[in-house]
């Protein structure tokens, strides 16, 4: 297990994040209940009033979901090079860093972030 500086360990941040990844999840339940009353204005012949009511939760919605992940890809696109350098080495090989230990592990796990990254910049330019 990796600890970092403060002593959290990555089961501790993973389990963290879980939890607040299952919050976001929860609310999500909750908006699109409550995404349900707006049937009524409809049913009431207010047919005008439900669609300016959902497309503006909509597009706030989409507003702070863009914004965040506007955030947090630059957020690790910059930090990217100081991941590069966090690459599995061989004491006394210095030149030959694909035979260290995990190494290939490195390369898939930072290739998945990457990719990632590149599917958020996708999406901003929808």
């Amino acid at each position: 297990m990796l600890e970092d500086c403060v002593g959290e360990t990555t089961s501790d941040a993973r389990a963290r994040m879980a939890r607040q990844l299952a919050e976001l999840q929860r609310f999500h339940v909750v908006l699109a209940g409550q995404t349900r009353s707006l049937k009524k204005f409809g049913n009431n012949g207010a047919g005008l009033a439900e669609i300016r009511l959902a497309y503006e939760m909509l597009e706030q919605y989409l507003a702070q979901t863009d914004s965040f992940l506007e955030n947090m890809r630059a957020r690790f696109e910059s930090r990217l090079g100081v991941l590069r350098r966090a690459e599995p080495q061989m004491e006394g090989k210095p030149n030959q860093p694909d035979m260290a230990p995990g190494h290939t592990e490195f390369w898939l796990e930072f290739s998945r972030l990457t990719s990632v990254l590149r599917r958020i910049s996708r999406r901003a330019e929808l």
